[in-house]
């Protein structure tokens, strides 16, 4: 009977490159510490010998060179984008990916990061607005922990998080600036949206209601909730544009609500400006061309990976990032039709 051909091991990695077990284990994980002249050494003694590690085994020693990431609705594109960038920052790292679906509100929030922390992954990157910040501090101890979308000041895990109020604030001085005056707010569920929660919704909505107020159209706010997804925005969307007076503006809470709103508008027939928040690929197509900002998701998801490996490397200290948004005006907005006079900085505007 033909010898079965033996498996590489990490000693045998370790001999060939001429460095120590522990040297080849930091290359591995793209530790701190590490030399360009090592990394050299360890990655062609790794082509050499052909060398993969094994999962059960690493494992039992500690490490699963598996990352877990908790993302709470698949129907929302701007995820996809948080993906994108978490995929590229394990680009020429021994680490992949496990995610884990969290889709039905908090509990299922839990249940998800539970369950990769149960699976031993090396660390978690996870999106759940309504998880405890204290629980996360519990799970943060056995687990290195980032979270995305909060605006946590924690102590056990890192935040990655867009600038929520400044990107609100983009969206409501460009309507007011067209000359928008009945701006409705089509936003989340109140479990999401509560005040001084820190979610990224409540910060949108809390710099709604302060934008109008402080433009002196406080009469004028329209708060209207929906659930997830488009075709639930734009039932919403549609009961809003039936009422009295019709908004001229909308402002939706994220991309998936304001192309539901977009449907609605168009159905209606009406000229009704719509902008909303991520700046999801879809948007910029030409017969969407959706106004909205953008708060660079690949570079948010590549970043909290990057924290990951860090915090698994080593590094105990807290980081909380906050990424700067930028307004993306298009088409889908401009000014009233009913302020648009000929010869008027609103006409300019409009056209």
């Amino acid at each position: 009977m033909q010898e079965q051909k033996r498996h590489p091991t990490i000693e045998d990695v370790a001999r060939t490159a001429g460095v120590s077990r522990a040297a080849v284990s930091k290359v591995l994980r793209n530790a701190y510490g590490v030399s360009p002249a090592m990394k050299e050494r360890v990655d062609a003694a790794i082509e050499h010998l052909h060398y993969r590690p094994r999962v059960a085994a690493r494992a039992m020693r500690g490490s699963s060179f598996t990352l877990g990431i908790e993302i709470p609705d698949f129907g929302n594109h701007f995820f996809t984008r948080l993906l994108g960038g978490a995929t590229r920052a394990l680009v020429g790292t021994p680490y992949q990916l496990i995610i884990a679906p969290a889709e039905g509100g908090s509990q299922e929030g839990y249940r998800a990061i539970e369950a990769l922390a149960d699976r031993q992954v090396d660390g978690i990157v996870a999106i759940s607005p309504l998880v405890s910040p204290e629980w996360l501090e519990r799970l943060a101890e056995r687990t290195p922990l980032v979270m995305l979308g909060r605006h946590d000041r924690s102590t056990g895990y890192d935040t990655v998080v867009g600038d929520d109020a400044a990107g609100a604030r983009l969206v409501l001085d460009h309507l007011l600036g067209l000359g928008h005056r009945r701006i409705a707010h089509l936003t989340r569920s109140e479990d999401v949206t509560v005040p001084s929660s820190g979610t990224p919704h409540s910060i949108r909505l809390a710099v709604y209601l302060e934008r109008m107020r402080a433009a002196g159209h406080e009469n004028q706010v329209r708060v209207v909730r929906t659930g997830e997804g488009e075709e639930a925005a734009e039932a919403a969307a549609a009961e809003l544009l039936r009422s009295e007076p019709t908004p001229t503006a909308i402002f939706a809470a994220h991309d998936e609500l304001a192309i539901g709103a977009l449907r609605a508008v168009d159905e209606a027939g009406l000229d009704v400006s719509v902008a909303g928040y991520d700046d999801i690929r879809i948007a910029a197509q030409p017969g969407i061309s959706l106004t909205t900002v953008d708060q660079s998701g690949e570079e948010m998801g590549e970043r909290a990976v990057r924290l990951l490996l860090d915090r698994i490397a080593g590094r105990t200290e807290p980081v909380h990032e906050v990424f700067a948004p930028t307004l993306v005006p298009r088409r889908s907005t401009r000014a009233p039709a009913e302020s648009v006079t000929a010869g008027s900085p609103a006409a300019a505007a409009a056209g």
